[in-house]
């Protein structure tokens, strides 16, 4: 199988992304990776009820509906990354604290379903955008987070840091994945 996206390098993003790098197989495709990954995970919750979904694996730990939407307002971050540096635009951009924005977003005042709603179409439109990317547009370079980092390695960046999620809803949730 050939990638549509070639993996990155180590010099291709900052090195405390390297853990979402690798979460991605040598051998998947994190175009596929996305679409079978918004299927798994929209089946998995959808069906979830909202007081379970309010589960707390430890005290001051997020619930699966902030997890839920925390990959929303990531995955909106990391794709508007991903777009600015396929269109070549060279404006450094800025880090994101995680929790702030788990805070504001108020995700356990809201339903699972209109949760799980709003990241499959956010992933709906990485998954678009990811598709009209060329070969050569994924050596395309910006400066994220005050690194230098390719079109390829945040698209692997994105993907990987979803998947890490996933697992940690596996495993500390307890979340079935239904394939």
């Amino acid at each position: 199988m050939s990638l549509t996206v070639p993996r990155p390098s180590e010099g291709d993003f900052a090195s405390f992304y390297g853990t979402y790098v690798n979460a991605v197989g040598l051998e998947e495709d994190p175009v596929q990776l996305l679409k079978d990954q918004s299927d798994r995970l929209q089946k998995s919750l959808i069906s979830m009820s909202d007081g379970v979904a309010l589960y707390r694996y430890e005290s001051g730990k997020w619930s699966i509906k902030d997890v839920v939407g925390h990959l929303t307002d990531a995955e909106r971050i990391f794709s508007t990354r991903l777009l600015r540096v396929l269109r070549g635009d060279g404006t450094p951009q800025p880090g994101f604290d995680e929790g702030e924005y788990v805070d504001a977003g108020r995700f356990d005042e809201r339903s699972v379903k209109n949760l799980v709603d709003e990241w499959s179409a956010v992933r709906a439109a990485t998954i678009c955008l990811a598709g009209s990317a060329t070969v050569e547009d994924w050596e395309k370079k910006g400066v994220v987070n005050g690194s230098a980092t390719t079109a390829g390695a945040l698209l692997y960046i994105l993907t990987g840091h979803a998947l890490h999620h996933e697992r940690v809803l596996v495993e500390r949730y307890g979340l079935k994945i239904v394939d």
